[in-house]
């Protein structure tokens, strides 16, 4: 260990990535864990009786405290450090989610799903690896936050088809027990190998020769995260940001990683089935995601926003019509999709280091993810109320898809000023 935590000539790993491998087991089961409920709506219908539109309250409540916790999130990582707090996220998820096995009221499944759930894994959110990528990175920042976004975006897909596995043959009591246990087991790895900052250890950032201090905070948490709030309302640039940050939670979590599975099975295609396209699409964002952090490093954030933007919405309103050519269409539409699923966040995260200044990057992009949660968890109740009556989610796939190319549009005129070209450079 001590072989690992220093950095000299010869050194062969810095310590920091370490630190990107513990995150980014954290923010895989953590993201796994609040996706989790997409593949019990169906057993809860089916054993409760409960409609789309009541699960989807639970739902959006649980994705709406997602993004919400995320700049408190940020404050109290900066007070407390980051070992403690992640250690006791990971704890309230344990707990939260082994309860939700003995529910059997509405209340229940929004008071453990919802908040419960929804606070624990606010603080294992995206928040996380830009913390984690600001504080040990001075160099490859955005292929890091890349690869720790990804690991959020897909830890929401991959598990889902062992999940609709064990809801179909054991029951989803089982579901609950077994994300329980995969957190807690988590708990020991952050303990043991997560540590604050690089200058804990004596080490600088990778990147950089001289160590960075530990700064003392004493600001209560809340008081930094709402000053933070107050500076991003006055600015164009934050509303620009979060504006096409809660049409992309509206466009991905909101709506596909929540209502794809039932869209399934409307058509006829079996849950496990259904459940395996949204692993195959995290397959793709852990590859399109960590490419994004990478084009980050390299071209203008804009473009990139636009391009992703375009070519979601785009996908979005082929998918109602790829139902008609069975599981090859949908298998398209998963890979093109998939690739661009949350490649948002690098781009975003730079922009707003740049807007309000790297050491508040990671506080301000935590309100503009509340965007995109509050976003999502819009989609996931409006798409629920649209199929319970219409019994289809047509319009709720294609206005999603027209939202994506407005937020395209948007994207573009972050940092323009009046009468200036909508793509000018923005200050280094």
């Amino acid at each position: 260990m001590t072989a690992l935590t220093e950095t000299r000539p010869g050194s062969r790993l810095h310590y920091a990535w370490i630190v990107v491998a513990v995150t980014f087991l954290v923010l895989l089961v953590g993201a796994g864990v609040r996706a989790t409920p997409s593949v019990l709506i169906v057993p809860w219908e089916r054993e409760f009786g409960w409609t789309a539109a009541t699960i989807g309250v639970g739902i959006a409540l649980n994705i709406f405290l997602y993004g919400m916790i995320g700049p408190f999130a940020v404050a109290i990582i900066e007070r407390f450090g980051l070992r403690r707090s992640v250690c006791g996220a990971l704890l309230i998820l344990a707990v939260g989610t082994a309860a939700t096995s003995l529910m059997t009221a509405p209340w229940q499944m929004v008071l453990l799903w919802g908040i419960v759930v929804g606070s624990g894994s606010g603080m294992v959110a995206n928040v996380l690896g830009a913390t984690v990528a600001g504080r040990w990175f001075a160099r490859r920042r955005g292929l890091v936050l890349g690869l720790l976004t990804a690991s959020s975006a897909t830890g929401q897909l991959v598990f889902l088809p062992m999940l609709a596995s064990i809801a179909v043959g054991q029951g989803w009591r089982s579901v609950s027990l077994v994300v329980a246990g995969a957190t807690l087991a988590l708990i020991p790895l952050a303990a043991l190998f997560l540590r604050d900052r690089p200058a804990d250890l004596g080490l600088p950032r990778y990147g950089e020769d001289a160590v960075t201090p530990t700064p003392v905070l004493t600001e209560n948490p809340a008081v930094r995260a709402l000053r933070g709030l107050r500076i991003g309302l006055r600015s164009r640039d934050f509303w620009l940001l979060a504006g096409t940050f809660f049409i992309c939670g509206a466009s991905t979590n909101g709506l596909i990683g929540t209502h794809l599975i039932p869209a399934c099975i409307d058509h006829g295609i079996a849950e496990v089935t259904a459940a395996g396209l949204l692993a195959l699409m995290g397959i793709c964002d852990l590859v399109g995601t960590t490419a994004s952090g990478w084009l980050t490093d390299r071209f203008d954030s804009r473009k990139l926003l636009a391009w992703y933007y375009g070519l979601r919405g785009l996908s979005l309103i082929f998918l109602p019509y790829s139902f008609d050519y069975s599981f090859y269409g949908l298998s398209l539409f998963a890979v093109f999709y998939g690739l661009d699923w949350i490649a948002t966040v690098p781009p975003t995260v730079q922009l707003a280091g740049k807007s309000f200044g790297e050491e508040n990057a990671a506080l301000m992009f935590g309100w503009i993810a509340a965007a995109h949660q509050i976003g999502a968890a819009s989609a996931a109740w409006l798409a629920g109320m649209v199929r319970t009556e219409s019994g289809t989610y047509l319009g709720a796939f294609v206005s999603a898809g027209l939202l994506c190319l407005v937020a395209a549009l948007m994207a573009a005129f972050v940092g323009r000023k009046p009468g200036e070209p909508a793509l000018r450079p923005l200050p280094a």
